[in-house]
């Protein structure tokens, strides 16, 4: 599968105009299920573990900030594969179109059961330029505003809503890692998503680009 070239030039004009960029049926149901099996199977199975905040050595976990729980992507599998060719090629597009340098994608699962959520944040502070482009695919079939669970996207003094996301199927969220601060509402059902970075340096061992 590959992304629509219509919908990557839009995704890229909105990314220089305003950091972000909603994607509807981005990627198609049968991946996203085929991916959603792949997360309930770990959670079955004991395989997710509870996320924290920070990195490395200053990790904590911390309930009052974030609550869901996730399991790296490692391209070992048919679906795991598929996704993050198509990650490499939404890289492609960003590098070619806007300079970015970016040269490797990290992703996990994140499963958010019911009344977790996670606190306004930014995905990489300012200047680092580790972090630089987040991306959000939704695995629910069928999810209703009525469950909650909205990402909500605000502008960089976190005073204004620039938007509030549905987590449909098949949804993809880009936007600039240093520069939308978001956080994730408290959901009422199980809510299941790939969270996913585009880096510019190699401080993670968390690489999960089957191409690098």
């Amino acid at each position: 599968m590959k992304l629509d070239p219509i919908a990557i030039e839009t995704m890229l004009d909105q990314l220089v105009e305003k950091g972000w960029y909603e994607w509807p049926s981005a990627i198609s149901e049968s991946l996203c299920l085929a991916l959603l099996n792949e997360l309930l199977e770990a959670e079955e199975t004991g395989r997710l573990k509870k996320a924290g905040i920070g990195r490395s050595d200053e990790r904590q976990i911390n309930n009052n900030i974030r609550r869901d729980q996730i399991r790296w992507l490692t391209g070992e599998t048919p679906s795991q594969i598929e996704f993050l060719a198509i990650m490499t090629n939404l890289q492609q597009a960003l590098n070619r179109a806007l300079f970015m340098g970016l040269f490797e994608y990290e992703a996990h699962y994140a499963l958010y059961k019911t009344g977790d959520f996670y606190k306004t944040h930014l995905d990489s502070f300012k200047g680092q330029a580790n972090r630089m482009v987040s991306t959000v695919l939704y695995l629910n079939p069928d999810w209703d505003a009525k469950n909650g669970g909205e990402l909500v996207l605000y502008n960089e003094n976190e005073e204004i809503i620039q938007t509030t996301v549905t987590p449909s199927i098949g949804k993809l969220v880009v936007f600039l890692s240093e520069q939308i601060p978001h956080e994730v509402l408290p959901t009422k059902l199980p809510r299941a998503s790939i969270a996913g970075w585009f880096r510019c340096n190699s401080s993670t061992g968390q690489i999960a680009n089957p191409a690098k």
